[in-house]
Protein backbone atom coordinates (compact mmCIF):
# COMPACT_ATOMS: atom_id res chain seq x y z
CA UNK A 1 0.00 0.00 0.00
CA UNK A 2 2.99 2.29 -0.41
CA UNK A 3 2.13 3.57 -3.87
CA UNK A 4 -0.78 4.98 -5.82
CA UNK A 5 -3.07 4.17 -7.40
CA UNK A 6 -4.51 2.00 -4.64
CA UNK A 7 -7.43 -0.17 -5.74
CA UNK A 8 -9.72 -2.18 -3.50
CA UNK A 9 -13.31 -3.16 -2.76
CA UNK A 10 -15.31 -0.85 -0.49
CA UNK A 11 -17.74 -2.66 1.80
CA UNK A 12 -20.37 -1.04 4.01
CA UNK A 13 -19.17 -0.65 7.60
CA UNK A 14 -20.82 -3.06 10.03
CA UNK A 15 -20.56 -1.10 13.29
CA UNK A 16 -19.46 2.42 12.36
CA UNK A 17 -22.65 3.95 10.94
CA UNK A 18 -22.66 5.81 7.62
CA UNK A 19 -19.24 4.72 6.45
CA UNK A 20 -17.59 2.24 4.14
CA UNK A 21 -14.44 0.32 4.88
CA UNK A 22 -11.60 -1.28 3.02
CA UNK A 23 -10.32 -4.25 5.01
CA UNK A 24 -6.53 -4.59 4.86
CA UNK A 25 -6.19 -7.79 6.89
CA UNK A 26 -2.90 -8.30 8.67
CA UNK A 27 -1.11 -5.44 6.87
CA UNK A 28 1.85 -4.28 8.92
CA UNK A 29 2.37 -0.64 7.95
CA UNK A 30 4.83 0.22 10.72
CA UNK A 31 2.67 3.25 11.54
CA UNK A 32 1.38 4.15 15.00
CA UNK A 33 -1.74 5.99 16.14
CA UNK A 34 -1.32 9.66 15.22
CA UNK A 35 -4.00 12.37 14.78
CA UNK A 36 -6.47 9.58 15.55
CA UNK A 37 -10.20 9.88 16.19
CA UNK A 38 -13.23 7.81 17.08
CA UNK A 39 -15.63 10.55 15.87
CA UNK A 40 -14.93 11.23 12.18
CA UNK A 41 -16.95 13.68 10.07
CA UNK A 42 -18.43 13.28 6.61
CA UNK A 43 -15.62 13.14 4.08
CA UNK A 44 -12.97 12.00 6.58
CA UNK A 45 -10.79 9.08 5.61
CA UNK A 46 -9.20 7.17 8.47
CA UNK A 47 -6.46 4.55 8.52
CA UNK A 48 -6.55 2.06 11.37
CA UNK A 49 -3.11 0.52 11.87
CA UNK A 50 -4.49 -2.69 13.38
CA UNK A 51 -4.40 -4.14 16.86
CA UNK A 52 -7.82 -4.76 18.37
CA UNK A 53 -9.16 -5.35 14.86
CA UNK A 54 -7.57 -5.80 11.45
CA UNK A 55 -5.91 -2.92 9.58
CA UNK A 56 -8.43 -0.97 7.53
CA UNK A 57 -9.39 2.26 5.82
CA UNK A 58 -12.68 3.91 6.80
CA UNK A 59 -14.35 6.42 4.46
CA UNK A 60 -17.15 8.36 6.16
CA UNK A 61 -20.13 9.52 4.09
CA UNK A 62 -22.47 10.61 6.90
CA UNK A 63 -22.81 10.23 10.66
CA UNK A 64 -20.34 7.74 12.13
CA UNK A 65 -18.49 6.55 15.20
CA UNK A 66 -15.52 4.32 14.33
CA UNK A 67 -16.02 0.89 15.91
CA UNK A 68 -15.64 -2.86 15.53
CA UNK A 69 -17.22 -5.85 17.23
CA UNK A 70 -14.53 -5.40 19.91
CA UNK A 71 -15.68 -1.82 20.64
CA UNK A 72 -14.60 1.69 19.63
CA UNK A 73 -11.54 2.12 17.42
CA UNK A 74 -9.41 5.21 16.84
CA UNK A 75 -8.17 5.68 13.29
CA UNK A 76 -5.52 8.03 11.93
CA UNK A 77 -7.25 10.86 10.09
CA UNK A 78 -5.08 11.21 7.02
CA UNK A 79 -7.23 13.22 4.63
CA UNK A 80 -10.66 14.75 4.11
CA UNK A 81 -12.74 14.84 0.96
CA UNK A 82 -14.02 18.41 1.15
CA UNK A 83 -16.00 18.72 -2.08
CA UNK A 84 -18.67 16.51 -3.59
CA UNK A 85 -20.33 15.34 -0.37
CA UNK A 86 -23.47 14.50 -2.33
CA UNK A 87 -21.40 11.97 -4.31
CA UNK A 88 -20.17 10.41 -1.06
CA UNK A 89 -23.76 9.90 0.12
CA UNK A 90 -24.68 8.32 -3.24
CA UNK A 91 -21.60 6.08 -3.07
CA UNK A 92 -22.29 4.99 0.53
CA UNK A 93 -25.94 4.23 -0.21
CA UNK A 94 -24.98 2.27 -3.34
CA UNK A 95 -22.69 0.07 -1.24
CA UNK A 96 -25.34 -0.28 1.48
CA UNK A 97 -28.03 -1.46 -0.94
CA UNK A 98 -26.04 -3.08 -3.77
CA UNK A 99 -22.98 -4.51 -2.01
CA UNK A 100 -19.24 -4.10 -2.45
CA UNK A 101 -17.97 -1.60 -5.02
CA UNK A 102 -14.60 -0.99 -6.65
CA UNK A 103 -12.73 2.06 -5.32
CA UNK A 104 -9.47 3.64 -6.41
CA UNK A 105 -7.31 6.29 -4.75
CA UNK A 106 -5.03 8.23 -7.08
CA UNK A 107 -2.85 11.31 -6.75
CA UNK A 108 -3.93 14.65 -8.20
CA UNK A 109 -1.79 16.07 -10.94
Amino acid sequence: MDQLPFKSQAIHARWSGEAVWLPLGDLESGLVAENHTVHPSRGDVLFYVGGISEAEILLVYGSAIFASRAGKLAGNHFFTIDTGHEKLIEFGNKILWEGAQEIEFTSIG
